[in-house]
């Protein structure tokens, strides 16, 4: 393999992985909504038969 193949190489790696470290905090940060508008949902189910 000549060095340019080789620094191809790691190019492709390094972009891969930094690929799958964005869709994981962008997975993160979909289910941490998520959580927070069903604790949102239901507090206002608490309130609403507290009264």
């Amino acid at each position: 393999m000549t060095t340019t193949a080789k620094i191809a190489a790691a190019f492709m790696v390094l972009l891969a992985l930094s690929s799958c470290g964005n869709t994981i905090r962008g997975i993160g940060k979909d289910t941490a909504s998520a959580v927070n508008a069903t604790q949102d949902a239901g507090r206002s189910v608490d309130r609403a038969a507290k009264k």
